[in-house]
């Protein structure tokens, strides 16, 4: 076993961990699985808890560092930088509650001393959920199946909602956490997708598994907007789209140094370079303003961040997408074997597009709550 780095620089240990990421990077894509041993690493060098405050002993990283951290990791494995800001992202909403409401001591504590992965299914599931809740004894017996769970190869807990029907014949969402091991709990592996195909987002079925009503952090009206996704869209966001965006960075990164010898498109490789840089710092200058609206958990949850915030997510996606496009064109045909890094890289980018909200969603309801004010 590797000597273990001590934790300072987070920034210097990353890309150390990242030049190991790189080359497992061509054999996790190529068959599709998770990436266990970048894990590995990450948790030996105590990643999952690096943000946590110092209190509960975590690495105090300062959110916007985080994003950056996720960023760079992004240069040499997407799908790993990806799946681990799936598990940021919970610890943020955590994070959250924890100075402004004082909860969430307990799991920041167990994330501590376990290194625990934290899965979110919460991609789907939006104002509406999906699974089901039925009332026995001491809890609920819950019945569903949830998609697209990011590192769910490799958790502890599922992070989760479903829909439950009350006394009164109100629908409602309960929010809560299940641990994997629990009976009923299984995960499929039915991850075999075009890109960022290390992340092991499988699915995860739920058969008439018990949760206890301990568990149940949140009961909300199905259907409607709720003051906790104010909270969610601003911790999450920006932490999902920093993996984005360092995979736009090494995208050109790449075009760069194979522009410089690539003569057939020498008469023009000025103008495609130019014109991808313009790109590129679009996406950057967007992205740093979603995570200083984030302001290192110091906001109060507000419609205005929660549009600006999505609305963000949107441009940063689509550029991201057309930076990895125009580096392509930079190099050519080259590009296009699966040899060639920027394949995957094309690859994956196209997952940006999909995260919460896509983006006709996302014109549809920053639309309606701007005209309904």
């Amino acid at each position: 076993m590797e000597t273990v780095i001590s934790i300072k620089n987070w920034t210097e240990i990353t890309h150390k961990l990242g030049v190991e990421f790189s080359k497992r990077t061509f054999e996790s894509d190529t068959n599709g699985t998770f990436v266990y041993e970048n894990y590995a690493q990450l948790k030996e060098q105590e990643y999952f808890s690096a943000m946590i405050p110092e209190e509960f002993g975590g690495g105090n990283l300062q959110y916007k560092d985080m994003c950056n951290t996720i960023r760079t990791m992004a240069h040499y494995c997407g799908s790993t930088a990806l799946a681990f800001s799936m598990h940021q992202h919970l610890i943020a909403a955590t994070i959250w509650k924890y100075k402004h409401k004082n909860q969430g001591a307990p799991l920041l504590q167990k994330v501590v001393a376990d290194q625990i992965v934290l899965v979110s299914t919460g991609a789907r599931d939006w104002l509406e959920s999906n699974g089901e809740l039925k009332k026995v004894k001491g809890g609920f017996e819950f019945t569903g199946k949830k998609s697209f769970a990011s590192q769910s190869a490799d958790e502890d807990i599922a992070v989760t909602s479903a829909t439950y029907l009350n006394e009164n014949n109100d629908w409602k969402v309960l929010h809560f956490g299940v641990p994997i091991k629990t009976e009923g709990v299984s995960v499929i592996n039915d991850w075999d997708v075009m890109g960022m195909r290390g992340t092991g987002s499988q699915s995860i079925v739920f058969d008439k598994v018990f949760v206890p009503e301990t568990a149940i952090s949140l009961e909300r009206p199905r259907s409607e907007f709720h003051i906790v996704w104010d909270i969610v869209i601003t911790v999450a966001l920006p932490l999902i789209m920093s993996a984005y965006v360092g995979i736009a960075e090494r995208a050109m990164e790449i075009a760069v140094e194979k522009g410089k010898k690539y003569f057939r498109n020498q008469n023009h490789i000025t103008h495609i370079i130019g014109k991808m840089n313009n790109t590129l710092v679009s996406a950057r200058t967007q992205w740093k303003a979603m995570y200083a609206l984030t302001n290192n958990f110091d906001f109060k949850p507000d419609e205005s961040i929660t549009n600006e915030m999505l609305s963000l997510k949107t441009n940063v996606a689509d550029a991201c997408i057309q930076t990895v496009s125009e580096a392509m064109e930079a190099i050519g045909g080259q590009s296009f074997y699966k040899k060639n890094e920027l394949e995957r890289l094309f690859r994956d980018v196209q997952a940006a597009q999909f995260h919460p909200l896509p983006k006709w969603e996302q014109y549809d309801f920053v639309g309606k709550r701007i005209l309904n004010k």
